[in-house]
């Protein structure tokens, strides 16, 4: 054994390879499960007890002599390479122009950290849904006229239950129905809607909602909160209105105006002469709601809010077409570099 150990560290000083493919081949020949130095590892176990510690010193030196020549000559070949393909000190270090992230991107990682910020953590769930999460948990009794507010995407399926989700409403009633409150998430993802294509709707797009449920959550909560987002994302100067409005899934509801952050309230074109521009919904869960995914009613209430991240994006960034957000334009997505 010792004498085989001696040989092959004399074959090993002197292993040469003029490419890669031969050096790949002395690899084999020697490191390989076959190669040689594996089948001196399989002699090894019918040595003598007494001479198991010395030949195994002798085996591991060998072994890794092996792999340090190959490392070696690997190096080797690839300074060669580089000699012939020359060094240019002369080039930038970047030659490839550095990508941005996607406006609505952008937009949405303000809005969740804004939201983290009062303590909601990030809850996702599937684009395919049921009936149930979508629809029915939420208040939307079967043939209820508020089921057609919502241009939905059924799939195929052998009960015609299946859907591509119209809000990301269905994490919520996931999250209440597999937790207990204190309840603060904010749902951030993309929805589908059977809507015609066009500079101001698109049959997908993304939202943003947010949801707060615990022991004595008031309408007050919800108006500090509204307050406390417009402000970090529009400006401390931003005033907030609440006008009364319908969801199944709240009660009361409202929709939510900011004051126009290009007029400053006075009046403009882009707010059609108001001084106030709609960014989202609003309001407290419906009773129903929480009962359906097995909340007390009695004990907990809540609220919910939900936006279109491409409206805001509208709104920050003074994009008029929703197109645009889709189409991967390179020329316009190249205007949002220096944004974080």
């Amino acid at each position: 054994m010792i004498h085989k150990i001696t040989r092959l560290h004399e074959a090993i000083d002197n292993l040469k390879a003029s490419g890669s493919a031969e050096l790949e081949a002395l690899r084999i020949k020697y490191l390989s499960k076959k190669g040689e130095i594996a089948q001196l590892m399989n002699e090894f176990r019918t040595i003598p007890a007494e001479q198991k510690r010395e030949i195994g010193q002798r085996l591991n030196v060998l072994k890794d002599k092996a792999q340090a020549k190959i490392s070696e000559l690997r190096a080797s070949f690839h300074d060669e390479a580089d000699k012939s393909v020359g060094l240019d000190l002369s080039r930038t270090p970047y030659p490839i122009p550095l990508g941005s992230r996607h406006p609505l991107q952008i937009v949405q990682r303000e809005i969740c950290d804004t939201f983290a910020r009062l303590g909601f953590h990030i809850a996702e769930g599937p684009e395919i849904e049921d009936d149930w999460h979508v629809f029915s948990s939420l208040n939307f009794p079967p043939n209820h006229p508020a089921r057609d507010m919502q241009d939905t995407f059924f799939v195929q399926s052998p009960s015609g239950q299946i859907v591509l989700r119209t809000h990301t409403s269905s994490v919520q009633t996931r999250t209440m129905e597999a937790s207990r409150p204190p309840i603060r998430i904010i749902c951030p993802g993309r929805v589908y809607r059977n809507e015609a294509i066009s500079y101001r709707a698109h049959c997908f797009f993304h939202q943003v909602e947010a949801l707060y449920v615990d022991r004595q959550v008031s309408y007050a909560d919800l108006r500090q909160t509204l307050l406390f987002f417009a402000q970090e994302m529009f400006g401390a100067d931003t005033r907030i209105r609440l006008r009364p409005s319908y969801f199944p899934f709240t009660e009361p509801s409202a929709e939510m105006d900011i004051s126009c952050n290009l007029c400053g309230g006075r009046g403009c074109p882009f707010c059609k002469h108001t001084g106030w521009v709609e960014i989202l919904g609003c309001g407290m869960v419906h009773p129903n709601v929480l009962d359906n995914c097995g909340i007390d009613s009695r004990e907990y209430s809540g609220y919910a809010l939900g936006m279109g991240i491409e409206r805001i994006a509208n709104l920050k960034f003074r994009v008029t077409d929703l197109r645009l957000f889709s189409e991967n334009d390179v020329n316009f997505l190249s205007q949002f570099t220096s944004a974080r």
